[in-house]
């Protein structure tokens, strides 16, 4: 209670707050403000237009020359007085007139007049128009009445007319005065920005002055930053080097003391979606220092020298809080190796913010306790000067996870779903090789829109199932018109790949099949294949002999083939080719590898070898494809019953899965190849790692 007393007499006793524009308190703590120059400049301005637009303040109406003739013929005007300086009659009523007229209720208040103003662009014109005037009304009075005498009748309507010559000069002054004073205050609220002025005037943090200023936005421990390592599931090697950054930063003693120093620069490097910002985030909340995070396109700008000036301001910046870490996502922005490429002196804007990095980061100057953190996907164009030790001295590789890390990364993902009793985990880390934890968090939040979309009150595993699908594969497209010729075709082409990797034993267990077009796929063949880190010849073999057997089946059952197999031609040619190129597969062409991992030779117009070795290198892929078709081809021969059985089961029920092909074709005669996936494949052609599934447009 005293408390609550004291608070309120606390609160009692505190004045009121001026405006915040006026330099009165204001914020959250009740701070003092600065004083708003902008605010006063806006004032001043709306005052200045009032007094330009509404000085005259007088209640007087305009009339036409009808409605003045009118009054001329009523008598109503006691006289008018020319005002030179804006070519106006004003009009003065006599009090009779106001007094008995309703026609001038609405000026009545203003008896001391003028009540009326009439707008003149000639005097003597507007003379000669009364003259005549006030004669037409005579000759009416004196045709209605013969008794009447002119002259006595043209004095009835005469008034007097009095002229007013004086100048407002003060009005006049402030005409001219008005846009010299705009324009002095615009000069002098530049001036302040361009010297470091504050929050007033126009030199704001988006102002021209602060163009060159770091755009880095700063977390620390009052941020509300809630990314912690327990967020990050998988990234374990990664995980534990980040880790140890941040130990050093808490106590730096446990290393100084053996001599060690503190890492400069920590480069992540990985496929999309791997994590990369996610384990920065991540050090963000864990660190108890100062983070700063920004991309590298922030930059980018197209003055030349302000991305130069952003780095000198972010370090600067950087020094003054350290120890603190600095984190640059797409670092490759900026980091392109200088000197390559078609174009090499096309930007030398971001060439010159480049070498300003890397003054920075290793130059005469200390930045001690400053660590540099910068994530990329292409670290293959990244100067070779950014990556040398003392600048960014430790690189994590953060790959796609492998069967336990996506196990992990579904936990962390659906912690805030309501699953149902039917969702297994570890099935799904199994459905999904290849999945980065960006698809990961996809899957879980598509399987939780479709449950909402059925109504349901938990997440099921068919829903979680529905979401692969749509990831991988596609919308269904239900409504396609699709003639039963060329749905027997489609029919046709999927049992033949589902059965030719059935009989091979490298090639990957089959999940499903479907007919149903899904994207731009008229049918689909779902695989899950075996995580490994080497492959052989004959497993990449079969890998290409069960892509053919679709186009194999049409040409067995059909005797003719159609455009069905663009996908399947287009991944086995490549498939080929890297065999024979890149891995030194072939025992004609040799153990020659034409594959570049430097990117060097990215724009180059030549081929690294000669073309008589081209012509043997086609050749050769051209006879490994025509093999693998032969062989699929052979196995369908011999299966062909089976095989149409199956086609006519897919017609039927447009999706079959593994036990109906088991029940059809028999168990796989190589059941040690369907062992739980250990770890992840290598690519076969260098690009990323194929998904668990093979789909046909």
């Amino acid at each position: 209670m005293p408390n609550n007393t004291t608070n309120n007499k606390a609160n009692n006793n505190r004045k009121p707050s001026m405006p915040d524009w006026m330099g009165g308190q204001g914020g959250k703590n009740g701070g003092k403000r600065k004083f708003s120059w902008s605010m006063f400049y806006i004032v001043v301005t709306l005052a200045l237009v009032g007094i330009y637009f509404f000085s005259s303040g007088d209640a007087i109406r305009e009339v036409n020359d009808m409605e003045f003739y009118q009054m001329v013929k009523n008598q109503d005007i006691d006289h008018v007085e020319y005002v030179k300086k804006n070519s106006h009659i004003n009009v003065f009523l006599k009090k009779e007139a106001l007094e008995h007229n309703a026609t001038h209720d609405a000026v009545k208040d203003n008896v001391n007049g003028p009540q009326y103003f009439l707008v003149v662009t000639d005097l003597q014109v507007y003379n000669e128009n009364l003259r005549d005037v006030k004669n037409q009304y005579v000759q009416e009075r004196l045709a209605q009445d013969s008794t009447l005498v002119a002259n006595e009748v043209a004095k009835e309507y005469d008034f007097p007319m009095k002229q007013d010559n004086t100048q407002n000069w003060g009005f006049e002054i402030l005409i001219w005065f008005f846009p010299v004073l705009l324009i002095i205050l615009l000069y002098y609220s530049l001036m302040r920005s361009a010297r470091g002025g504050g929050a007033g005037g126009f030199g704001g943090p988006g102002n021209i002055f602060n163009i060159g200023k770091s755009r880095a936005q700063e977390f620390d421990e009052k941020s509300g930053q809630l990314v912690t390592f327990k967020d990050v599931a998988g990234l374990e090697g990664a995980k534990f080097e980040i880790e140890e950054v941040v130990d050093f930063l808490k106590n730096p003693q446990k290393y100084t003391v053996l001599g060690g120093k503190i890492p400069k620069g920590v480069l992540l490097v990985g496929p999309p979606g791997t994590g990369k910002t996610l384990l920065a985030k991540a050090v963000a909340g864990e660190a108890k220092v100062p983070f700063f995070s920004l991309s590298g396109s922030d930059f980018v700008e197209m003055f030349v020298g302000v991305g130069a000036s952003r780095v000198r301001d972010l370090f600067r910046t950087a020094k003054e809080k350290a120890p603190c870490i600095i984190f640059i996502d797409e670092i490759d922005a900026i980091g392109r190796a200088r000197g390559k490429g078609a174009f090499s002196n096309a930007n030398d804007e971001r060439e010159s913010t480049l070498n300003q990095l890397l003054t920075e980061m290793d130059g005469f100057g200390t930045n001690a306790g400053v660590i540099i953190m910068a994530a990329t996907n292409r670290a293959d164009i990244l100067d070779r000067a950014l990556l040398r030790a003392g600048r960014f001295d430790r690189q994590i590789q953060v790959e796609l996870p492998n069967l336990n890390e996506r196990r992990g990364i579904f936990g962390v993902h659906v912690r805030n779903l309501k699953l149902g009793p039917d969702v297994d985990l570890d099935f799904f880390a199994k459905q999904t090789p290849g999945f980065s934890g960006a698809d990961i968090a996809n899957v879980c939040n598509e399987a939780a829109l479709i449950a909402a979309r059925h109504n349901k009150q938990q997440i099921e595993k068919e829903d979680f199932l529905s979401a692969v699908d749509r990831i991988i594969g596609g919308l269904e497209r239900r409504g396609s018109v699709i003639s039963p010729e060329e749905k027997k075709t489609i029919a046709y082409h999927e049992s033949g790949h589902a059965c030719v990797s059935w009989m091979l034993r490298y090639a990957s267990p089959l999940v499903k099949v479907t007919i149903v077009p899904r994207g731009k796929a008229l049918g689909a063949a779902w695989y899950l294949p075996e995580e490994r880190q080497l492959t052989t010849y004959e497993q990449l073999v079969d890998e290409m002999t069960a892509t053919l057997g679709g186009r194999a089946a049409e040409e067995v059952f059909f005797g003719q083939v159609s455009t069905g197999a663009l996908n399947d031609l287009e991944r086995v040619s490549k498939q080929a080719y890297a065999m024979i190129v890149y891995y030194g597969l072939d025992p004609k062409i040799g153990n020659v590898s034409y594959y570049d991992s430097t990117g060097q030779q990215e724009y180059s117009m030549t081929k690294p070898y000669s073309e008589k070795t081209a012509q043997e290198i086609d050749e050769r892929v051209h006879l490994l494809i025509e093999e693998a078709y032969k062989r699929a081809k052979q196995i369908l021969t011999d299966n062909y019953e089976k095989v149409e059985k199956l086609a006519k089961l897919l017609l039927e029920r447009e999706v079959i899965f593994t036990e109906d092909v088991r029940d059809i074709l028999g168990e796989r005669p190589f059941p040690d190849t369907e062992a739980a996936p250990a770890a992840d494949e290598a690519p076969a052609d260098g690009s990323e790692t194929p998904s668990p599934t093979n789909i046909e447009a």
